[in-house]
């Protein structure tokens, strides 16, 4: 007999492009700088959707969406989360909450905070109290700390 519920984990890292704009769970952060990926790189939504699809022992984000595969160019990232949900309710399974972290020196990301929970519960059909986001900083640590990159790391919730 399986448990009531799964926990996942997702961690995501991208290096800084200021080339490009900064989104992060599904919010444009104007104050840049953006990221380097093959989608819209949101470093957040891809390290939620990496804990949804672990928590339902479906894979992970890179066989789902493949970084090489064109289809995922520019690819809006809350889709990938939208899809990875839809395949957990397939599996029986319904998220019941989340908890990020994204570590970046740049921009101060405080103000954003409530638009980014705000947006990730309308991604996952969760109240904005189950949706919890803390940005940390580098501390002048690794790539993060230089501001070379950004990192997101999430725990999901599932249950039956």
């Amino acid at each position: 007999m399986s448990a009531p519920f799964r926990v996942g984990i997702g961690e995501d890292l991208h290096p800084v492009d200021d080339s490009r704009h900064l989104i992060l769970g599904g919010v444009i952060i104007e104050e840049g700088p953006g990221l380097r990926g093959h989608s819209d790189a949101d470093v957040l939504l891809h390290a939620i959707t990496d804990a949804v699809l672990g928590a339902a022992a479906l894979g992970d984000i890179g066989q789902h969406f493949p970084p090489g595969d064109p289809r995922y160019a520019h690819a809006d990232s809350a889709d990938f989360l939208r899809t990875a949900l839809r395949l957990a309710r397939e599996a029986g399974w319904h998220p019941g909450n989340i908890d990020a972290v994204i570590r970046a020196e740049r921009p101060r990301l405080a103000p954003y905070i409530p638009h980014i929970r705000e947006r990730i519960a309308a991604i996952a059909g969760l109240e904005p109290a189950a949706v919890s986001v803390k940005a940390k900083t580098g501390e002048g640590l690794d790539a993060v700390g230089r501001g070379e990159a950004m990192a997101a790391v999430a725990v999901v919730l599932l249950y039956r």
